[in-house]
């Protein structure tokens, strides 16, 4: 069993993706559940796809999207002020923007085994208490 964290994107590809990526977060998803892991991700990640349903006046995605959060197996975890260290500590090494920071943070706080993203800029940074970030591609399932 291992502390999955799990970046906005998956939850676009899983809710509204068609193609190879929408096939991979279900696989993974699915995978994850099998082995019984711990799935995270932040309120950050429910404010970041909340935005186009709602720009779009989409309620049912949008509802559909509280629904995935507040479901059983995934814990949204809070921005806490421990993690409020660990943004700064990112941000001052450079070009992470805000919003990755805090995801980053969140994840490094609450003690990751696995961060998935697919925003390639994150891969290969180090973050206290994340063990390993990488693509859904290269996740190890």
């Amino acid at each position: 069993m291992s502390r999955i964290f799990l970046d906005t994107n998956f939850f676009i590809y899983l809710i509204e993706g068609a193609g190879p990526e929408a096939r991979r977060a279900k696989h993974l998803l699915k995978a994850f559940s099998e082995r019984k892991d711990d799935l995270l991700t932040s309120v950050m990640s429910l404010g970041e796809v909340l935005v186009m349903p709602l720009r779009k006046g989409d309620f049912g995605l949008a509802q559909r999207y509280r629904q995935i959060f507040r479901g059983p197996g995934i814990t949204v975890l809070p921005f806490v002020e421990p993690a409020a260290e660990v943004f700064a500590r990112i941000r001052v090494r450079g070009s992470i923007k805000p919003p990755d920071a805090i995801q980053l943070a969140t994840a490094g706080t609450a003690g990751c085994d696995l961060f998935l993203t697919n925003d390639d800029r994150l891969q290969g940074i180090t973050v206290p208490g994340i063990h390993f970030i990488t693509s859904f591609e290269k996740a190890p399932i």
